[in-house]
């Protein structure tokens, strides 16, 4: 299976991020797994891009061409596919991956795991999500989200969407025993609710 990474690019990231996100790539190659990723050589892209390779999978990269600045791509990608624009090479990534694997990161990051999300919920895709939750670097957003939820601005069922994982062999395990269903988009919203 081909699996959508995203995570942090910063080279700053503390190694107590990068060596279980190292990791989990190697366990996912190890398990036969690929990966499709923003092809980043440093922070968690770089981490996962290293495991995996370190476990004999293949590397996908998928970048915008304005990104090509030395040390900043991974130059070690089975295959790198340049885009125009961001947009481009999301659309890329979500439509050439069997599941979405989201780990610590920033606006990026954050961006990327509420499109897919909203995505899902909308009914545009049925994969798996799973959040690799470094040292409860997502708690906060766990907390969010659950207070949308009882603030009414997010239906239950969606927190159902996605799973949250603090172990790489859970996570893997949840990824290869998904099977997808149906989503209806009215059972994740509120609509026409009376007042």
């Amino acid at each position: 299976m081909n699996y959508c990474v995203f995570g942090a690019s910063s080279a700053a990231i503390a190694k107590s991020y990068i060596n279980p996100t190292e990791e989990l790539g190697q366990k996912l190659a190890s398990h036969g797994h690929n990966i499709v990723f923003g092809a980043g050589a440093n922070g968690l892209m770089g981490a996962i891009a290293r495991g995996v390779h370190r476990g004999g999978g293949k590397v996908t990269g998928v970048v915008p061409t304005f990104f090509k600045v030395d040390g900043v791509l991974y130059d070690r990608c089975d295959e790198m596919i340049y885009t125009e624009t961001m947009r481009e090479r999301k659309k890329i990534m979500e439509d050439s991956s069997d599941g979405f694997i989201v780990t610590p990161g920033g606006p990026g990051t954050l961006d990327e795991f509420f499109e897919i999300l909203t995505l899902k919920q909308l009914g545009r895709h049925t994969k798996p999500i799973a959040i690799f939750n470094i040292h409860g670097y997502f708690d906060p957003l766990q907390k969010q989200l659950e207070s949308a939820v009882d603030k009414l601005f997010l239906a239950p069922a969606a927190l159902k969407l996605f799973a949250v994982f603090d172990n790489p062999d859970k996570l893997i395990a949840y990824l290869e025993n998904y099977e997808e269903q149906p989503v209806s988009p009215a059972h994740l919203k509120y609509l026409n609710l009376d007042r």
